[in-house]
């Protein structure tokens, strides 16, 4: 079977309903897959999504500046009545497509000498430039009043989304003073290089910004203690292309000294990590792109920054047509290069044996804004439904897609809905959206860790806070509804005038985070048993309800099986 059928594009544009608007091209969000207007890649991909981008929102106010002594010099922040002290710091220098290396002295981003300044972001298109450097490898470091020297409290240190591409330490509700305070942690939000910088250096050195994110765990094991941090208990968490980063690191040996455990919010694990051949082929289209060889150090250093990510936006559209691989929501992925990355945690590869602790979450409606986004406020009738999921699963899986209960058409279909018009079934190609790229491969991989010696907890946010650009689908301010990304907000306890349920739930997670933090167990005595994940029931808690989330299309026997994940039918 294979999920990539070229004549689906062709017939969907020929349905009214499902036409491209002119001048349409998708549709990128930190955090969210990038969707381009191609049905390509499975369920998700080809639904035209015009909405406007959010990207930055830092923190600009002002505060009592403070010092801290560390080996790299006098630290400086600002804090404030949040009740912890914002360090904004550079913690890695690197030249345009080498390794990065941790920096000698403690230098404040962007060459600022106000600690209140914020980070600018990584270069990254559709984003004005005098909004991004690339001087970019900074940090900020949210530590709590309460946490003094010889604490040794924990760090969490957040990589935040963005298919590779978008997205910074700014990003709209990831202040994480809130969740310092509430944690009695650290809290570290860091940046890693974005696109063709941070993963096609012409040179073909692969995963430059995977050794970013290493750099930054270097950095911050020789600066916690200074901030009564312990360098023993550094924690990573991130959401969507963040968790996807760490899913990564936990596949690259040399990284394992480097953190203690994991949290992976909203991973796109149906997408594989690429193989060798896969990102030669995809960086010589890069290099096509530029005005260098790909020896000529000086002719590559000397480009600008809008040359590259011009040739960068090319590649990411091309990409699909180079490779099948290559699904066009999140088309830059790092690469299993067999030295750094050693393993697919896939079926191509052995399974290592493992032992750190991860916490594996996904929301209610991960595929709710690109689905209802793409399908628009018409509905989708289910011929038009039937159609799309045989073209892009092929008939045998179709079949078993259709007739598992919670895709299939309703027996009243053929009746109408009350306003004359045929029964929408945007709610079934939403859960199977969600299914296939989020929370069925999520469930997978947690019994797969299980099975291979680690200790996986899975959840599901049953209740969320509309993540800023998520309002511009009305699906996903619908009452109940946990759209990608509204995760956010709640683990760092940023949503703005938070209903009871929100603030409950913020409460319930940010103590069960503090929990795992120490224990890797986000279990409490005040707090409802989360069961532990097994080899086959992974007992995924349901957070903002009580009780496990409906196993639904997540049965072994259906996703993996019956119908294969991409990563299984394009051998990553």
């Amino acid at each position: 079977m294979l999920f990539f059928v070229s004549t689906v594009l062709a017939s969907l544009l020929l349905i009214p309903s499902y036409a491209l608007p002119t001048g349409s091209h998708g549709d990128h969000r930190p955090g969210f897959p990038r969707l381009p207007p191609v049905f390509h890649g499975g369920i998700l991909c080809g639904l035209p999504i015009p909405v406007v981008q959010r990207f930055l929102c830092p923190r600009q106010d002002g505060g009592s500046p403070l010092t801290v002594s560390t080996p790299f010099g006098n630290a400086h922040g600002a804090s404030d009545d949040s009740g912890t002290t914002r360090f904004a710091v550079k913690y890695a220098n690197h030249n345009r497509w080498q390794a990065s290396t941790v920096v000698t002295s403690w230098l404040l981003p962007n060459g600022q000498s106000d600690p209140t300044a914020m980070p600018m972001a990584c270069p990254q298109t559709d984003l004005n430039s005098s909004a991004f450097v690339e001087d970019c490898l900074s940090m900020v470091l949210y530590v709590p009043d309460s946490v003094k020297s010889g604490s040794k409290a924990p760090t969490l240190m957040w990589i935040h989304g963005g298919s590779f591409t978008f997205g910074s330490a700014n990003g709209p509700g990831l202040d994480g003073s809130k969740l310092a305070t509430a944690t009695n942690s650290i809290v570290a939000v860091i940046q890693y290089r974005l696109g063709a910088l941070g993963l096609y250096a012409p040179s073909g050195e692969t995963n430059l910004a995977v050794k970013d994110v290493m750099t930054a765990m270097t950095f911050l094991q020789r600066v916690l203690p200074s901030f009564g941090g312990d360098a023993s208990q550094i924690t990573i968490a991130g959401q969507s292309a963040g968790a996807s980063m760490i899913r990564t690191l936990l596949a690259v040996p040399s990284a394992q000294n480097l953190f203690k455990q994991a949290i992976l919010q909203s991973d796109t694990m149906d997408y594989g990590f690429y193989t060798p051949e896969i990102h030669q082929t995809l960086l010589n289209h890069f290099k096509a792109s530029l005005s260098c060889s790909a020896t000529d150090t000086t002719c590559l250093n000397a480009l600008s920054l809008t040359d590259i990510l011009n040739a960068e936006s090319d590649l990411s559209g091309a990409a699909p047509g180079l490779t099948p691989a290559a699904n066009p929501a999140e088309p830059l992925r790092p690469v299993h290069d067999g030295t750094l990355v050693t393993s697919t945690f896939t079926p191509i590869t052995p399974f290592p044996r493992v032992n750190k602790p991860l916490l594996i979450t996904t929301v209610n409606d991960e595929a709710g804004f690109t689905i209802y986004g793409g399908v628009g406020p018409g509905g989708l009738d289910p011929a038009t439904y039937e159609f799309m999921v045989d073209s892009a699963f092929g008939q045998k899986s179709a079949t078993t897609l259709l007739a598992f209960a919670d895709y299939a058409v309703p027996a009243s279909a053929n009746s109408t809905d009350g306003d004359g018009g045929e029964t929408d079934v945007t709610p079934q190609l939403q859960q199977m959206g969600t299914d296939q790229v989020w929370r069925c491969p999520s469930w997978t991989f947690a019994r797969n860790w299980v099975s291979n010696g680690g200790r996986a907890f899975v959840g599901e946010f049953v209740v969320g806070a509309s993540y800023p650009g998520n309002e511009e689908v009305p699906f996903c301010t619908d009452s109940g509804v946990v759209c990608h990304q509204d995760d956010i907000e709640i683990v760092f306890g940023t949503a703005p005038n938070p209903t009871p349920a929100q603030a409950a739930l913020i409460q319930e997670i940010q103590a069960r985070y503090s929990a795992f933090l120490r224990t890797g167990n986000p279990n409490t005595d005040s707090l409802r048993t989360w069961t532990a994940a097994g080899t086959s029931n992974v007992h995924a808690t349901q957070l903002g309800a009580s009780g496990e989330a409906p196993v639904g299309g997540c049965d072994p026997s259906l996703w993996g099986a019956a119908v294969p994940y991409d990563y299984q039918t394009l051998g990553l």
